[in-house]
């Protein structure tokens, strides 16, 4: 397997099970968009929570990834296939997918080289769809804490691709005809233990345990406690959800 920015696998499954889903009305409406519905391609799957909500859709989705151990923590559906590949090298048929999707994973890529590789497996006519969201967004104190944490705690364990994030992908090369979506909202109802083990999941956290063999987490525990109430009251957990949605010529 070729070398690739590897933030993840070593806590595949806690990712798995912390990281929020995508609301159904982004994939109605990429399907939409499609010129067919025969083949998907979900590059970056990690957990395969995006591939199994095209499954819906598409007869076929193929889900790949560079990390084995985020494959073998996928979630199992009878119409995704699941492959460790690299974004760049899919090993797919050429012209063979409808639509190519990357949930919250492009800015890992080498982008030249995967968009190079879009345009050999799209159809004519074929929709591309990246996305990604940034910080949620839940009450004023405890915004206020999560971007501390953020900002100061974590901030120096932050990859610098974190940083197309944080600016919603707009500074991200995207050579394509241009695809006009309404906005769509990313939200959840969360209790606070739900909010904690997503913000493990982050990479900046993983990356700090490692240089510092100090966990940041009970501490930030303590400070959202205070700011949440009682642990287990739901409140609702929002993000913005960035996307580039655009038309691969022939």
């Amino acid at each position: 397997m070729a070398d690739f920015k590897d933030h993840f696998s070593g806590h595949a499954a806690a990712y798995a099970e912390a990281r929020p889903g995508y609301p159904e009305t982004l994939f109605s409406q990429l399907a939409t968009l499609a010129p067919a519905h025969d083949q998907a391609w979900d590059c970056g799957t990690g957990n395969g929570q995006a591939a199994v909500a095209l499954a819906a859709h598409f007869a076929r989705v193929i889900a790949t990834d560079a990390s084995a151990e985020q494959i073998g923590s996928a979630f199992p559906n009878a119409r995704v296939t699941y492959r460790v590949a690299p974004a760049e090298h899919a090993g797919l048929p050429d012209h063979s997918v409808d639509l190519v999707t990357v949930a919250q994973a492009a800015h890992w890529f080498d982008l030249p080289a995967f968009y190079a590789e879009v345009r050999r497996v799209a159809k004519p006519g074929a929709v591309i769809a990246l996305w990604c969201y940034g910080v949620c967004h839940i009450t004023p104190d405890v915004d206020a804490v999560v971007a501390t944490f953020y900002e100061g705690e974590i901030g120096p364990y932050w990859p610098p691709e974190r940083r197309l994030i944080d600016e919603a992908y707009r500074s991200l090369p995207f050579p394509f005809a241009k695809l006009d979506m309404p906005p769509i909202s990313m939200s959840l109802d969360w209790t606070l233990p739900q909010l904690l083990a997503y913000l493990a999941s982050w990479s900046a956290v993983q990356r700090c345990i490692r240089a510092t063999g100090r966990d940041p987490i009970p501490a930030l525990t303590e400070a959202l406690a205070a700011a949440w109430g009682k642990p287990d009251s739901a409140r609702r957990v929002e993000w913005p959800l960035a996307l580039r949605t655009g038309r691969v010529d022939g």
